[in-house]
């Protein structure tokens, strides 16, 4: 069966591959959504600023989530990813916390953390659980006043927003000061955003994806090449392909290092390893880099985090099925932030095209 999901990441027929057998009951019984809340056991919660365009956006774990991470930019911004290598003791992740701020965001892992210690969600130890929030961060602080950023509070009140419904996307959370498009400086860049997407097999596997899309380059549809936002020429209607400016010798003039990334969570209703779980991570770039060109540079700091939920153990047919499955699932899920974003002041949106 070929695969079709809507450019707003709804799921609109499901594939059928490897089979997993008899799946939990509870599991698909809801309505599917389309976004990384079709997950059991994942809840997605947001906050927003109202000063400046910028948030935080945590993915919520409360039975906690197998989890590994691969970062490929050359400018990362995160907090314990050490702690999800594979040879490490501590095994789940109870949130991940996505935010903008740059490093200043991390501080939203903190109020994660109290929420979650609050109803005694965390790592047990003889004096009490120690939640384990690993986080990464996004360049947002060119828009507005840089010294509004997202901290602990914020943190704390995504957490508290946290449900299963559906995931808003767009100009929210970490996705909120999120821009694409900078090659050829922030005057021609446009607007990237929060997005979300899922696919759900017929047996009851189900893989979710979320990005906040804040790259230098441009933003392509991988299924069809088109190019959705980028670079803008000089009248601002149309787009420039990063690439060909590339090649035709362009070096990043103005791209200032640090301050471009995507970053973003994978999952599956799966019993995975760490490292399985850090495999998947790594295949999930796959998709990023399909819809972002280019990807990877020195000036970012893509990170992905990929989350086991619970369910069928992984061999190693199903794991590459999985990470094959959440490559493809993270590129919707950009796709999906650019169609959704809205365009601020002096960075129009996919939709303001001509």
């Amino acid at each position: 069966m070929q695969r079709s999901i809507s450019r707003r990441g709804i799921l609109a027929a499901p594939l059928a591959l490897y089979p997993l057998g008899a799946m939990a009951a509870d599991q698909t019984k809801r309505p599917p959504t389309g976004t990384l809340t079709d997950v059991p056991g994942l809840k997605v919660g947001h906050f927003t600023s109202d000063k400046r365009p910028t948030g935080c956006t945590v993915i919520v774990a409360e039975q906690g989530a197998v989890a590994g991470v691969d970062v490929r930019g050359g400018a990362p911004g995160t907090r314990e990813t050490d702690l999800l290598r594979p040879e490490m003791s501590i095994q789940k992740a109870h949130a991940v916390a996505l935010s903008g701020g740059s490093a200043y965001g991390l501080a939203t892992a903190d109020g994660v953390m109290r929420y979650l210690e609050e109803r005694d969600i965390g790592f047990p130890t003889s004096a009490g659980v120690v939640p384990i929030v690993p986080a990464a961060i996004i360049y947002d602080l060119s828009l507005g006043n840089s010294t509004i950023r997202p901290d602990a509070q914020a943190g704390y009140n995504a957490a508290q927003r946290a449900s299963g419904d559906p995931v808003r996307q767009g100009n929210i959370g970490a996705g909120a000061g999120a821009t694409v498009g900078k090659l050829l400086g922030r005057s021609r860049a446009m607007k990237g955003g929060l997005g979300s997407a899922s696919i759900i097999l017929p047996n009851g596997l189900i893989i979710g994806a979320l990005a906040a899309v804040n790259a230098i380059g441009d933003i392509v549809d991988p299924d069809t090449g088109v190019l959705l936002a980028g670079a803008r020429t000089e009248d601002g209607h149309s787009l420039v392909d990063a690439m060909e400016q590339i090649r035709t010798g362009v070096l990043l003039p103005d791209a200032s290092p640090t301050e471009n990334t995507t970053i973003g969570v994978v999952a599956a209703n799966v019993d995975w390893t760490q490292a399985q779980a850090t495999k998947v991570a790594q295949m999930a770039h796959d998709g990023l880099a399909r819809a972002t060109r280019p990807a990877h540079l020195p000036f970012d700091g893509d990170t992905i985090f990929a989350l086991g939920t619970g369910g069928p153990t992984v061999d190693n047919k199903l794991l590459g099925q999985l990470g094959a499955l959440a490559a493809d699932v993270m590129a919707q899920a950009i796709v999906s932030a650019i169609l959704h974003a809205e365009s601020i002041e002096g960075y129009p949106a996919h939709r303001d095209l001509k």
